[in-house]
């Protein structure tokens, strides 16, 4: 589970470093080609509601296989694909597996391990969720310096292949299969809310935040979710629990999570961009810059879980939040002319921090419910994070936009000039994370260390 969740984040920020080069492959814009991200982004976002009412039709190893099988599937024909749509219709396939996995996998590491383990367990799991987008437009980078971009999606294959093996030999079911009444209703409110949102955001890089075609699907996909949640609060076996959310310690950590995610995904998205167009660095050395932030990501992963049995989550979010700060500042105050180990060292600061609040706010979060809540809470967990992780990577392709018409000069200062802007969002949304982590009130549960 781990494996094929670590290909799946690997996938969601891998064509970032690439999204210039496949700009010229395909004689496209960056608005057109952000897609890549966000609508792979809103496949998952919309097949994770759907992944608690899934674990209760499906055994664990019969999810977990179909995830795998539809990934491959996705990569292989993605790398054959011969024009951008295709490309974009095959990528979203891919979507449904990464959907499936995350929740299921956070799932059943609270039905595996003692209440002593979890922050560890969590940890793993976030190791996998952090390290694998930081990593990936670096080994993306590597790739393209020698290959083609088809290589990127032939990359996946053999290590989906390993995990589909493992989880055929070795995999054993752990969630309950009940198989409840199925509500057509919920899901088709689900679908079509979530892609409303997402999409009306998306077409703000191309036609303006107040045209018609934003605000129509803005407006659509804001009733139809808030009928969507209504509809699962009165129904006896609801989609999703959304009772969880009145857990005040759950519902904030999700809100941290969420602008934790939102802010690592719309600055790992137009860093690469920044590097290529504005420093005018080949794509090779680009994912040489990322490198250094990667790995201090994985490094800390490595340590965060184990932060919260010992911390909780607030301290280390709250660190989390204004280093980042630090970071998104300095890359606020590059220019086409600044050295490369300042964009590192940028980069680095940025990264550091990553895993000290993904993973200890999950485990405060999921560690605040009851046993019986935590595969809707898993679902909630990793469901918002990646709709509103779509979100602003769109809206960071829309400011990317605006910055560039405002100046005048050569193409590098008016990607500046974007990338600033962009910056500036990402820059809001820390800001948004520190005062919320301020203002919260932690509240631990005490556990049994003798327990084993």
């Amino acid at each position: 589970m781990l494996l094929g969740a670590f290909v799946g984040m690997f996938s969601e920020t891998s064509l970032n470093i690439a999204l210039p080069t496949l700009v010229k492959s395909f004689a496209t814009t960056t608005a057109t080609v952000q897609w890549l991200v966000t609508g792979y982004m809103l496949v998952i976002g919309i097949i994770l509601p759907l992944s608690s009412i899934i674990s209760k039709w499906f055994t664990t190893r019969q999810i977990i296989s179909f995830a795998l099988i539809d990934f491959m599937v996705g990569a292989a024909i993605s790398a054959l694909a011969p024009n951008f749509p295709l490309l974009l219709t095959r990528r979203m396939i891919q979507g449904i597996g990464t959907g499936l996995i995350l929740p299921l996998m956070f799932a059943v590491t609270m039905q595996v391990f003692p209440p002593q383990k979890i922050g560890t367990a969590i940890g793993v799991n976030g190791l996998v969720i952090m390290f694998a987008p930081a990593i990936g437009p670096t080994l993306t980078g590597f790739i393209l310096g020698k290959l083609s971009w088809n290589w990127i999606f032939w990359l996946f294959i053999p290590f989906l292949a390993i995990a589909l093996f493992c989880t055929l030999k070795f995999l054993v079911n752990v969630e309950k299969v009940t198989r409840p009444r199925v509500d057509k209703l919920s899901i088709m409110e689900s679908v079509i809310g979530c892609s409303c949102l997402v999409v009306g955001v998306s077409f703000a890089s191309t036609f303006g935040w107040l045209s018609w075609q934003v605000l129509t699907f803005l407006i659509i996909g804001i009733i139809i979710l808030a009928a969507y949640t209504v509809r699962q609060v009165k129904l006896p076996v609801p989609i999703l629990k959304l009772q969880t959310l009145k857990n005040k310690n759950f519902a904030i950590c999700v809100v941290i999570v969420m602008l934790d995610f939102g802010m690592m995904l719309s600055a790992m998205y137009l860093l690469p961009m920044y590097i290529q167009n504005s420093l005018m660095l080949p794509v090779a050395l680009t994912g040489i810059v990322m490198l250094p932030g990667g790995v201090i990501n994985a490094i800390t992963s490595a340590i965060a879980g184990r932060i919260y049995d010992y911390a909780g989550f607030k301290k280390p979010a709250i660190c989390r939040f204004i280093i980042a700060l630090v970071g998104a500042v300095m890359l606020f105050f590059t220019t086409v002319h600044s050295s490369i180990a300042y964009v590192i060292a940028a980069n680095v600061i940025l990264m550091i921090g990553g895993p000290l609040a993904m993973s200890p706010v999950q485990s405060g979060a999921l560690n605040s419910l009851a046993p019986t809540d935590s595969g809707d809470g898993s679902t909630i967990l990793n469901t918002v994070p990646q709709i509103f992780g779509a979100i602003c990577t769109a809206i960071a392709t829309s400011l990317l936009g605006m910055g560039q018409r405002s100046v005048t000069g050569s193409s590098p200062v008016q990607f500046v000039a974007g990338f600033h802007y962009g910056v500036s969002f990402t820059i809001t949304v820390i800001i948004i994370g520190i005062i919320l982590v301020a203002l919260t009130k932690e509240q631990r549960k005490s556990v049994d260390v003798r327990h084993k």
